[in-house]
């Protein structure tokens, strides 16, 4: 431990967008940790007393879970004429570096950086204090050849006001190398879900579902798949739904959530003539673990951009079903293991993706229920609780490692 923080605990300021799901969790664990002392500053104050608008889903969205309890946190204030996380400017946080200071922190955790408040406190923090960074990017998406090294400049110039990278899996590693970062300078805390929550009271989800499952008019013996997220382009619920088309009557299908496609969809489902696709509309995140018990498994068809993790997929696994995901989902070779947890197939191939609904459906469903105890077990390896404590160990051992 560096001598300055002898007898206290190290004091790690986060910086982030503003309250998300997947992150509290893993604050809360954080703060548990007897060597840290932690404080999140929240860049885009205007999160803390409205709803934010989702355009994915195309309305308001609340959550029903506790976001800010269990840490210590602060939002910033934010002068941006545009408030919002679509554009570089969308936050601008004048008295971010000042409030850091204050507060006397030993090291800087940034998640992402595409913000100007972000990319200031980046460089005015580094070779101050140790500057940890957390994101998500992957090279899964081609882009033409003269903007890929146009990103790779820009981004090398970026992650040189990193100290230690923390990485959420194996497609992020191999992002952050490509930047410019050699393999000491890369710590890996996996991509996590409150997997507890979502495995917790198993059978009381399992009997919420069922019974919904029956208003839905599904038979208990049916297989039942489930999408569930945005209606959009990335995430191509269109493929799954043409895919299903084809597949025998004993199958059922269940679309959850909102978004632009929403309309095509239905229509599509309609002019199927098929009473096996259900849709159900956005579902707050008490429900989620039921609703991801309404089918025999998860399908999540993205093809991007940008689809750069899939936690859905997390979560899914944590409620004790396979999953499948195409090659352009970011988590799914470090999630899937291939016929024991769920299958992986390529990215925009309707007959790929047609057999392996195929094999699913001829497994049955205690096998398909096999595959999800073990893709419940595996996922404990994704749980917040081991994310936390392997980002808690990060920042000590970048701590620990040089002087104030």
């Amino acid at each position: 431990m560096n001598p300055a923080l002898a007898g206290r605990r190290c004091r790690l300021a986060i910086v982030t967008t503003h309250p998300i799901q997947y992150y509290a969790p893993v604050f809360r664990t954080l703060a548990q940790c007897p060597d840290i002392e932690l404080r999140v500053f929240y860049t885009w104050s205007q999160a803390a007393t409205s709803g934010m608008f989702d355009p994915g889903f195309g309305t308001n969205v609340n959550w029903d879970i506790p976001l800010l309890d269990g840490y210590a946190y602060q939002f910033v204030e934010n002068v941006a004429s545009r408030p919002g996380l679509d554009h570089f400017r969308g936050l601008n946080t004048p008295t971010l570096a000042s409030d850091v200071e204050s507060w006397g922190a030993d090291a800087l955790l940034v998640y992402t950086w595409n913000s100007l408040a972000h990319l200031n406190a980046l460089r005015y923090f580094k070779g101050r204090i140790p500057v940890l960074f957390r994101g998500d990017s992957t090279l899964i998406d081609r882009r033409p050849w003269w903007r890929t090294i146009a990103r790779r400049v820009c981004l090398t110039w970026i992650y040189r006001h990193v100290d230690i990278a923390i990485a959420v899996g194996t497609n992020n590693r191999e992002y952050f190398q490509w930047c410019g970062l050699e393999p000491e300078r890369i710590a890996l805390a996996p991509h996590s879900v409150d997997t507890m929550r979502f495995g917790a009271d198993g059978a009381h989800h399992e009997a919420v579902a069922a019974q919904w499952r029956q208003q839905l008019g599904i038979d208990p013996e049916s297989i039942v798949m489930v999408f569930a997220g945005k209606f959009q382009s990335k995430k191509n619920p269109g493929l799954l739904l043409d895919a299903f088309e084809s597949l025998p009557d004993c199958a059922h299908l269940v679309l959850v959530g909102n978004g632009d496609l929403e309309n095509e969809l239905k229509q599509k489902a309609a002019a199927m003539g098929r009473s096996r696709v259900h849709f159900l509309p956005f579902q707050n995140q008490t429900l989620m673990p039921a609703v991801y018990r309404l089918g025999d498994l998860f399908i999540l068809p993205s093809q991007g951009p940008e689809e750069t993790w899939g936690l859905a997929i997390n979560e899914a696994m944590a409620s004790g079903r396979p999953a499948i995901a195409s090659t352009k989902v970011g988590g799914a070779c470090d999630l899937i293991q291939e016929g024991e947890t769920g299958w992986i197939f390529e990215s925009g191939d309707r007959r790929s993706l047609e057999d392996i609904l195929r094999r699913a459906i001829g497994l049955g469903r205690n096998r398909l229920r096999t595959m999800g105890e073990n893709a419940q077990a595996s996922s404990a390896g994704w749980s917040t609780e081991y994310s936390a404590r392997c980002i808690g160990e990060a920042v000590l051992r970048c701590v620990g490692g040089r002087g104030h």
